[in-house]
């Protein structure tokens, strides 16, 4: 584990952009940034972090732990679901097929929990029984275990990410319904395969969001795969007493952001409140616990200013 002196030493060593004009046309994302290279995309994992589709800022060693996160899962759910990875040349960087996406986010929940907007909780403690098209029953606890996982996509091309439901993706236009339940049966098998991982090195994966493309005429997971970004995790051993003490769960996420800005009243409008330097090593301490965590492995930060790594990496690709 990364101690708190080395994370602080880096506070300012982080990937906040690779906007290298000289190198070609950058796609900018909420965290990767990509280029375009005939039938392949390469994706940088930068630093910066996410919540409540806003930009906050940025995490030492976020990117490569998400970076070397996703590549884990890819490799090993490769025989389970297709995927778009190629080729992991930097720490930071991965090489992909191209593929077209489809418009919504999957995101498969077993647990009943979250603070955004979208969140399965939110929207029952605000009176829902429905999400989603799934009927969900009176009585449920915040953070409570469902009968069996629930799938509650959301749209991902807006300003602000919206719930729907199978039948409204598809009165909408956004999706065919045979292009849909593929792709909810893809996503179903991943989360089989995530949960039965998690439980063996003693974590729960609670819930989690996927990206699914389309290459040569295939479906293939893309983005990224059980990550602290697109993932839940809670501590298996304490589960089960925290939840019958009503007390919140020890996590391995970014829910550990999410909750810090939500205390302080940011949902995603308004100014975003500025991390504090306790806050990105504590945070930068989760996402490296959850890698160490769920692959088993040390993490082994590189040494040296990221941003030139990078560039000199991007160089010899492009």
């Amino acid at each position: 584990m990364v101690d708190d002196a080395r994370i602080r030493n880096e506070l300012d060593n982080v990937l906040a952009d690779v906007d290298f004009p000289e190198l070609g046309n950058r796609i900018s994302g909420k965290v990767r940034d990509s280029f375009v290279i005939g039938n392949k995309r390469i994706l940088v994992t930068t630093d910066r972090i996410s919540a409540f589709d806003r930009i906050l800022g940025t995490i030492p060693f976020k990117g490569q732990v998400l970076n070397q996160l996703a590549a884990f899962w890819f490799e090993k759910t490769r025989q389970t679901v297709p995927n778009h990875m190629l080729d992991v040349p930097d720490p930071n960087i991965m090489v992909v097929a191209e593929c077209g996406q489809l418009p919504l986010e999957f995101i498969v929940r077993g647990y009943i929990t979250g603070v955004t907007k979208t969140s399965a909780w939110m929207n029952y403690a605000a009176g829902a029984r429905v999400i989603c098209g799934n009927a969900l029953p009176d009585g449920l606890k915040k953070d409570q275990k469902l009968e069996r996982p629930i799938l509650t996509p959301t749209t991902k091309h807006e300003e602000h990410d919206r719930n729907i439901s199978r039948a409204e993706a598809i009165t909408e236009g956004l999706i065919d319904g045979a292009t849909f339940d593929a792709a909810a049966a893809l996503c179903m098998k991943l989360f089989d395969a995530g949960v039965r991982h998690a439980a063996r090195q003693g974590l729960i994966l609670v819930d989690t969001k996927y990206e699914i493309g389309t290459r040569d005429g295939q479906l293939v997971v893309s983005d990224e795969i059980h990550t602290p970004d697109s993932s839940r995790y809670w501590f298996a051993d304490t589960y089960q007493s925290l939840f019958d003490a009503g007390q919140d769960q020890r996590k391995l996420d970014k829910e550990y952001v999410r909750e810090w800005l939500a205390a302080r009243g940011f949902r995603g409008d308004g100014p975003v409140p500025t991390l504090t330097e306790e806050v990105r090593i504590e945070a930068a301490k989760r996402y490296i616990e959850a890698y160490e965590r769920v692959t088993g492995l040390p993490f082994k930060p590189i040494e040296g200013p990221i941003r030139d790594r990078v560039r000199r990496a991007l160089e010899r690709i492009l």
